[in-house]
């Protein structure tokens, strides 16, 4: 029987942190005086309390060393604790959320999926829509550490092939996730002042430029207005492409630049890789609506990259309702949230090395078919790719599809049309906030969807932001025993 101390304790701590966090809305209801930060006191006393003694009744099963069986039960029930204790102050506050709502909305948060059930943000409390974006920013820096430590331990679907890109765990994984996470919530922190304060300079008030800040690093796309990015159009949407992209890149060449290494970012295939597919998508789309839909350069130009990046980070920002340009965009859009950003990076979906590593295995495949007796082996960033990584990442792509279908499936039995159904389940297990159609496009929300589709979505946001197999694993008997 595995000891679930150190697991207890873990997530016990990580609870307890983000009952202090929520000192800092009820620090903004106070100043704007607003009485809504009672709400936040309320539920930081309740979260802090709860965590910490979870913390005290496990702390005498604290270890450095952590089972498989511990880390992938780790990773999985921190983004289930965090967001429900995390929608508190939904439950709470202003939005009278229900415990589903609640859940769904944290879930979203710190997920970084983007996708809301509250309507009116424009006139929410100032304390609430900053929570919103902390619980995004908090999970965007969080699956970076989980992506550079945990996933690789695990030989989660090919990302054991980024095991030894700068940092070796050695086995001591809670040490180690410690002095990772200073190196790259460091950058974070830096990258996050450096949008927030180019979101000022482009005219966007002080609080819109820190929500967006927050958000935009996370590749989570929670907004403090309901127009989201449609608010601002113009140059803050050059701003928030630029640092969308930033924060789709791996967080550990950021690291490396600044040990003086400047090279494993220049050569780093999966960087090139994924922005040729986003310069390509851009110039199609702005082919597309300069022919068909007559529009002028610039603005086709700003409107494809800005929508392009936000989809393909899996952000979910929209400062147009794409649907409206035509069909083939439409169903370009639905695709494009599939393939994902960078390995260790905050964005989401399928990763876009996977897709390399897809085709670097038929390709191999290929030539031996052309000559049977050779020997292709496929590589990636220049070296060879052993079996059991390619093995994990079809595992991966056989696993996604089908958790898609039957994702699908399951919301067309509770009521949903074809279009809202499919593009909701890909939308949520690729976190990437709307999806198509009327009710959750780009124009509209989930609020309308009922709490059986919430429960199914929440769940769906859960297994796609952790890589899928390592959810699925925990509730295989042969796990337990091995």
């Amino acid at each position: 029987m595995n000891d679930l101390r150190p697991v207890g304790y873990v997530i016990g701590y990580l609870v307890a942190a983000l009952g202090l966090t929520m000192t800092i809305p009820m620090g903004v209801d106070l100043l704007a005086g607003n009485g809504e930060w009672q709400v936040f006191f309320e539920a930081g006393l309740i979260t802090f309390v709860a965590g910490g003694s979870i913390a005290l009744a496990c702390s005498n099963g604290l270890s450095d060393r952590l089972s498989i069986q511990q880390i992938f039960l780790l990773t999985t029930v921190i983004w289930v604790a965090l967001p429900l204790f995390g929608g508190l102050p939904f439950m709470l506050g202003a939005t009278n959320a229900t415990l589903t709502d609640a859940f769904f909305e944290g879930m979203s948060g710190v997920t970084t999926t983007g996708a809301t059930v509250f309507s009116g943000l424009d006139d929410l409390p100032m304390g609430l829509l900053l929570w919103r974006s902390m619980l995004q920013w908090f999970g965007g820096v969080g699956i970076i550490v989980v992506a550079m430590i945990f996933l690789p331990e695990l030989r989660v679907g090919g990302m054991q092939v980024f095991k030894s890109e700068a940092f070796d765990t050695s086995g001591k994984v809670l040490p180690r996730a410690a002095q990772i996470a200073n190196s790259i919530s460091s950058i974070y922190v830096v990258l996050t002042l450096l949008c927030y304060l180019s979101y000022i300079l482009v005219g966007l008030k002080p609080f819109d430029a820190l929500n967006h800040a927050l958000t935009t690093l996370s590749t989570g796309g929670f907004s403090t207005r309901d127009a989201s990015f449609g608010a601002f159009q113009g140059p803050a949407e050059y701003v928030a492409s630029f640092y969308m992209i930033l924060a789709s890149l791996p967080f550990v060449r950021y690291v490396q630049l600044l040990q003086g290494t400047a090279k494993p970012l220049w050569r780093d295939t999966q960087i090139h890789a994924y922005l040729g597919v986003i310069f390509a998508f851009v110039g199609v789309f702005a082919a597309y609506r300069l022919i068909v839909n007559a529009d002028h350069l610039e603005h086709s130009l700003r409107e494809g990259l800005f929508n392009v990046t936000s989809i393909i980070s899996g952000t979910g920002y929209a400062s147009v309702d794409y649907q409206l340009w035509g069909a083939f965009p439409a169903v370009a859009f639905f695709f494009i949230g599939l393939i994902g950003g960078c390995a260790g990076s905050t964005a989401c979906s399928v990763k876009i090395f996977r897709y390399q590593l897809l085709i670097a295995s038929v390709r191999a495949q290929v030539r031996k078919i052309h000559a049977p007796h050779g020997i292709f082996t496929p590589r990636f960033q220049g070296q060879p790719v052993s079996e059991d990584v390619l093995s994990s990442v079809m595992a991966f792509f056989s696993l996604f599809i089908v958790t898609l279908g039957v994702t699908s499936v399951l919301l067309a039995a509770t009521g949903l049309d074809f279009v809202t159904a499919v593009s909701g389940a890909a939308a949520a297990l690729a976190c990437i906030g709307p999806g198509l159609g009327d009710i959750i496009g780009p124009a509209g929300n989930y609020a309308t969807l009922n709490d059986p589709a919430k429960w199914i979505l929440a769940t769906a946001m859960l297994v796609g932001r952790l890589e899928v197999m390592s959810v699925f694993a925990l509730f295989t008997i042969r796990f337990w025993r091995s």
